[in-house]
């Protein structure tokens, strides 16, 4: 049984980090980590679409998570995302997650083509079969990926033991609550869309992945306090620290 506490809370999507050429500076990469375990963020989402995924090549973010590994050892739970627009580059970047130690993997379904939910199902378990010892996440982005997840996909998926929850960055806030009905407590439905932390903590997301989170971490971190405390009346921005 997997240990889904470590995923519960807040987990920043990590940014692209080049230097002056546009290359991945690996030491960027390193400080930007160090902050994160400076901030006290419950992990982080590594290659995913805040760090530029679809725009980088297996080698870039190849390096961006070992760099990440170097530096996190244990103090951040690790999420990466491995999803090409190919099998055969999304099966080695997960086989290659699974080497350096990450918590999970997590993909969104092929762009372009609308793919039939059998072929997105088959897609999503090569990647978790390349990393059998891993957790695998359900990156739920219908806006930009073209095809939606939906309840009979994920209850394909659930077949998969491996599968333990959903990145959900659909609009509709009650997804979160329909995927959070559909697996219950085996599985940890994280909100996505930013703006929507604290509704989609009330409605059952037990985390949240978002891009701004890096910036402002000490806003969500508050809020996510406060969602667990059950003080949806207070203030929380009289709490914050600049960021630094």
């Amino acid at each position: 049984m997997a240990n889904l506490e470590k995923y519960k809370g807040v987990i920043p999507a990590f940014y692209a980090c080049y230097d002056e050429d546009g290359n991945v500076s690996p030491e960027r990469v390193r400080a930007l980590t160090e902050y994160h375990i400076r901030k006290g963020v419950k992990g982080v989402y590594v290659n995913g679409s805040s760090g530029e995924c679809i725009y980088q090549s297996v080698e870039d973010r190849k390096v961006t998570l070992e760099n990440v590994m170097a530096v996190a050892k244990g103090r951040l739970t690790v999420i990466a995302h491995v999803a090409c627009n190919n099998t055969k580059d999304s099966v080695e970047l997960a086989k290659h997650a699974e080497r350096l130690g990450v918590d999970a993997i997590a993909a969104i379904p092929p762009i372009y083509f609308r793919l039939p939910e059998y072929a997105i199902a088959a897609y999503w378990n090569a990647m978790s079969q390349a990393a059998p010892n891993t957790d695998f996440i359900i990156y739920n982005i219908p806006q930009l990926a073209g095809v939606a997840l939906t309840q009979s996909l994920f209850a394909e998926m659930r077949k998969n033991p491996r599968v333990i929850g959903v990145k959900n960055s659909s609009m509709p806030v009650q997804d979160i609550q329909m995927f959070k009905a559909a697996g219950g407590d085996d599985y940890v439905i994280f909100n996505g869309p930013d703006e929507q932390f604290i509704s989609g903590r009330v409605i059952g997301a037990e985390g949240g992945i978002g891009g701004t989170y890096g910036v402002m971490p000490e806003l969500f971190l508050k809020m996510d306090e406060l969602v667990k405390a059950g003080s949806l009346q207070k203030p929380c921005l009289s709490s914050m620290q600049p960021t630094r």
